[in-house]
Order: C-alpha cells, then structure tokens, then sequence
C-alpha cells in the first residue's frame, strides 16, 4: 500500500505540473495590451520634462542675469548691455542658447532687457525667455519736502510658442504672445 499511495502522489504531481507550465497566449497577450497603454501614457510625459529641463538652464540664465543688473546698477547707477560685466559669472553662449542684454532709454526711463535667443539650427522644441530690468520712482511726501527714490523692478517672460524670439518688451508687463514667470 504504502508503494501504491507514493506512484499515485508522483501521478498526481506529474499532472498537476503539466496543468500549471508557462502562459497561455491571452495571458501574453492581455499583459503585452496593459505594458503598451502604459508607455503610451507615459512617453510623452518623460519626452516634455526632457525638455522643461532644457529650458530651465533659461529661466536660471535669466533670472542671474535680471538680479545682476539690479546689483550692477547699484554699484554703478546704470545698466550694462555686457553680460560678462554684470559679473555673475554664466556663459554668454551655449549648446542651445545665446545670452544678450540691451540697454534702452525711451527718455523719461532706462531699462535693460536680458534675454534667450535660441541658436539657429537648434531642432530642440524649446522657448524663448526675456527678462527685464526697470527703474520705479517712487515719491515720498509733498510739496517742497517731496523726496524721489528709485526701485528697481525686474520680471520674466516665457514665450507661449517654441521658437517665437523676443528680444524687447513695451510697458511693464509680458506682451500676449507670452506668459509671466514668478
């Protein structure tokens, strides 16, 4: 009895092995249906952050750029149009962008304009930044005991299409074809 119960225990092993081998072809097919849904899901995804953290060396140049012209107008009481004289210490150029400041006075204020312009020949679906660097008068008291003091006000701009270079802003806000950055 005790050979008879060990053949049938090894049966029983050997059928229930045969049952349970590998995947059947809907199983396959259900898991390689889900892995394709979610990288279909997920792909674009990754692709945009790629390129968000092209653009974030942008917005950092920028915004260097926007607090070293407030510093550098401090020292100097004036802007410069010379990046390197700013003195913060960031390439002018890049692998996707050139960094430009332009000095303007439109007789009544002086403000710089810091901004990206993407290099011709770049294929990268990046934007443009524009920053811009102004004096505020701000009056205190009245009549002849009246004091002004000047602030300096500095923004960013993000351009909404990839590729559309601004390179000046009119006014103290970012033009409709881009959005403001905090």
């Amino acid at each position: 009895m005790k050979t008879e119960l060990k053949a049938k225990f090894l049966q029983n092993i050997l059928r229930n092995k045969k049952e349970d081998e590998g995947f059947t072809l809907i199983e396959l097919l259900v898991v390689i249906i889900i892995i394709g849904i979610l990288s279909a899901i997920a792909l674009p995804s990754f692709l945009n952050q790629a390129n968000k953290a092209k653009q974030s060396e942008a917005k950092t140049y920028i915004g260097s750029m926007n607090r070293g012209q407030q510093a550098y107008f401090l020292e100097n009481s004036d802007f410069t149009t010379d990046v390197n004289e700013v003195g913060i210490g960031i390439k002018t150029q890049t692998e996707l962008y050139d960094y430009k400041a332009a000095k303007k006075n439109t007789g009544t204020s002086v403000y710089v304009v810091n901004y990206s312009a993407r290099k011709a020949g770049i294929t990268a679906p990046v934007k443009d930044y524009l920053g811009k660097v102004h004096l505020l008068a701000v009056t205190s008291g009245t009549g002849t005991s009246a004091t002004t003091d000047y602030t300096s006000i500095a923004f960013m701009c993000e351009t909404n299409a990839v590729g559309a270079g601004i390179t000046d802003i009119a006014g103290n806000s970012c033009p409709t074809s881009t959005k403001t950055l905090k």
